[in-house]
């Protein structure tokens, strides 16, 4: 094939298919003219839609059949079989369609389908508000505003946000882009045309400071004031910041925005030694990024084992093993005391050299606008299972929100962004009026050169780790019980065992 043409795979599904080719349950990938096409059987009815997820172009031949929906086997994205609808981030776009007919015991598929804007939903509580005010700019403001305008809001919406940059993919951050192996391009959750064409407000490098409860605005630094009808508070959270002498250094970054990001890579070009301070998910990807670079890299933190916090002891020694083959090198039970110019003073004594450090401490949620409105917090925002805070009309999604978890029965806060997104898009909705509980369960991956770790539910302690097959071969299942009961599975290369652990999770839910 030239380059750039797509190599097309599976019979051409125009000319059709026997019927007995395509069992009830059964997916296959087949081709229409020049693009590939996933057909589905269930029971009697067959489904064509386009062969890829939206978010990272997952095969959904290889997903989960749920339903009348099929989800993507790498980040659990959820799509309507009959209309094509994203259903579940972390897609947003829909997937295309296509008409099918069978006859004489074969299946045809024929022509495309227009897309037809989904029909407004009627609010099921109070008036459509006028105006929707949306502070924050990351994966939870972005969702409500997309979903808003998904659902034919017609009314004024106003997202303020302190960054610099429109809303962007900010897991890449820390995995491709950050590695060099994905464009600029790919960045932006959505094109600046997006904001203008949907009659979206998107105030950037723009800060709110205070909530005036009894105008129902919301004051901005410097002067100006949005009035609101409901007010949605996605303001995320914000890095841990070094505290040690030299910390200040220009050379000292931490990673939360794109600006942070092009910071690192600018930085990057021209070095040959890092130290990134901890080893959780954000400081081990970023050290694999850099490895990729070809930059050598030295991780410092206090743990005893990686993410063993989160992932327990086993997944620990293989995470540290795994990035060792990579060439990082570790020095644990240990952290920064001092940096003075490109020496970086430990707590042990020792000295290590860098060209430039990547701070990876954590995050904390940023809580000081509703604390200054008076909203009721508990380490986050409190909300109820509709996402809506302590004051009647005012709302909270994303990493500040501490809502009350169905299927653990806690209130829990999850600094996850497919949790995000998800949270963004039912907050939207019971900010119409719909009044729909949040009971997703929450989902995140992360990617380590290339092997990648999905993990679904919440599990904060546990009493017994399962395992499933074998860690060190990159292909297992690990459930955290409690008291016998499953909260969490994390998972490499077990994507269809990951997705049913998450409906099994529902399931409960829903009982």
């Amino acid at each position: 094939m030239a380059e750039g043409h797509t190599v097309l795979v599976g019979p051409n599904l125009v000319q059709g298919i026997a019927l007995s080719d395509l069992p009830d349950g059964g997916k296959l990938v087949g081709h229409c003219g020049d693009e590939q096409v996933l057909l589905v059987r269930r029971g009697t009815e067959v489904f064509a839609t386009a062969a890829t997820c939206t978010h990272y172009s997952g095969p959904l031949v290889e997903g989960l059949l749920v339903e009348d929906t099929v989800r993507c086997p790498w980040h659990h994205a959820c799509f309507d079989l009959r209309t094509g609808e994203a259903l579940h981030a972390p897609a947003f776009n829909p997937l295309a369609c296509w008409s099918v007919e069978q006859r004489d015991g074969r299946i045809f598929v024929g022509e495309k389908r227009k897309r037809t804007a989904p029909k407004p939903r009627d609010g099921s509580s109070g008036q459509i508000p006028g105006k929707i005010v949306i502070v924050g700019g990351g994966a939870a403001g972005f969702a409500a505003a997309e979903t808003l305008r998904r659902e034919q809001y017609l009314g004024s919406i106003v997202m303020i946000s302190d960054d610099q940059a429109p809303p962007v993919d900010r897991p890449n951050l820390s995995k491709d882009y950050l590695a060099g192996k994905a464009p600029e391009d790919w960045m932006p959750l959505r094109g600046e045309k997006f904001y203008s064409k949907n009659n979206i407000g998107l105030r950037l490098d723009t800060k709110a400071v205070d909530i005036d409860l009894h105008s129902r605005e919301v004051v901005l630094a410097g002067e100006g004031r949005i009035p609101y009808d409901r007010l949605l508070l996605a303001t995320g959270a914000e890095p841990v910041c070094l505290t040690i002498p030299g910390a200040d250094h220009p050379h000292v970054h931490t990673l939360r925005s794109f600006a942070d990001c092009k910071a690192i890579i600018e930085r990057a070009t021209t070095a040959q030694r890092a130290i990134v301070l901890g080893a959780s998910f954000i400081g081990l990807e970023v050290a694999a990024a850099l490895r990729a670079r070809g930059i050598d890299v030295h991780v410092v933190a206090p743990d005893k084992k990686p993410m063993e916090r989160v992932l327990g002891s086993q997944m620990g020694d293989f995470i540290r093993a795994l990035h060792e083959e990579n060439g990082v090198v570790f020095h644990l039970e240990d952290v920064a005391s001092r940096i003075n110019g490109s020496r970086v003073k430990l707590r042990s004594g020792g000295t290590l050299a860098a060209d430039f450090l990547v701070a990876g401490i954590g995050v904390r949620p940023r809580t000081g606008l509703a604390e200054t409105a008076g909203l009721s917090l508990d380490r986050g925002v409190v909300v109820d299972a509709f996402l809506e805070t302590s004051t009647p009309g005012i709302f909270a999604a994303g990493d500040i929100a501490r809502w009350p978890d169905p299927h653990t029965g806690e209130n829990i806060r999850v600094e996850h962004w497919v949790v995000a997104e998800r949270q963004g898009r039912t907050a939207a909705l019971n900010m119409l009026g719909h009044r729909e509980k949040f009971a997703a369960v929450p989902f995140f991956w992360s990617q380590h050169y290339d092997v990648p770790i999905n993990y679904v539910g919440h599990a904060e302690r546990w009493d017994e780790i399962a395992v499933e097959g074998d860690i060190a071969a990159k292909d297992c299942l690990i459930r955290f019980k409690r008291e016998g009961r499953t909260l969490a599975v994390a998972s490499i290369f077990r994507d269809i065992e990951s997705l049913e652990a998450e409906v099994e999770m529902e399931r409960q839910i829903a009982t």
